[in-house]
C-alpha cells in the first residue's frame, strides 16, 4: 500500500462538477493499493498518517502531526501509484490490487482511520473518475509505502 500525502491549506474532489469531499487545513492523502496489500497495510499507514509531524510548531519547524493541529484529511484512491514505467511509454498497472480486493482494503482503510483519527474525515469515491483540486501548503509532498518498514 503506497501513499502520497500533501500538506495542504485546504483541498477537494470533484466528480461530474460536484464536490464529493472538501477539507481545510490538513493532509491530501492520494491512496494506492498493491495486489499483495492486506488489513496490516492499511494499519501501518493509518498509525504514520495521523502520526506524521509535518506541520510547523511556535518555532516553524515540522514537529506538530495532523492530529496536533486539529487537521482534516481527504483520503482519495489512486490506483495508478503502483504503474510501472520500466517498458516502453504506456504503463502498466499489474501491480495494482484488482477492484474487487481493492475496494474491501479501501473501506477498511477508511473505517480503521475513522477510529483512530478524531478530526475530520472526507473521500472521493472509490474507482470514480475524479477531479482533486489542492493548494499545496510549503509544498510539502511525502510518499510513504507500506512495504518500506
Amino acid at each position: 500500500m503506497r501513499v502520497v500525502i500533501q500538506r495542504v491549506r485546504e483541498a477537494s474532489v470533484k466528480i461530474n462538477d460536484e464536490i464529493v469531499g472538501e477539507i481545510q487545513q490538513g493532509l491530501l492523502v492520494l491512496l494506492g493499493i498493491e495486489h499483495v496489500d492486506s488489513e496490516l497495510d492499511a494499519d501501518y499507514l493509518i498509525q504514520k498518517l495521523i502520526h506524521l509531524r509535518i506541520f510547523g510548531d511556535d518555532e516553524g519547524k515540522m514537529n506538530l502531526s495532523v492530529s496536533d493541529i486539529s487537521g482534516d484529511l481527504l483520503i482519495v484512491s489512486q490506483f495508478t501509484l503502483f504503474a510501472d514505467t520500466k517498458k516502453g511509454n504506456r504503463p502498466s498497472f499489474i501491480r495494482s490490487a484488482r477492484p474487487e480486493q481493492a475496494r474491501p482494503l479501501y473501506d477498511y482503510f477508511l473505517s480503521q482511520l475513522n477510529k483512530s483519527f478524531s478530526g475530520k474525515i472526507e473521500n472521493g469515491v472509490f474507482g470514480a473518475n475524479m477531479q482533486v483540486e489542492l493548494i499545496n501548503d510549503g509544498p510539502v509532498t511525502i510518499i510513504i509505502d507500506s512495504k518500506d518498514l
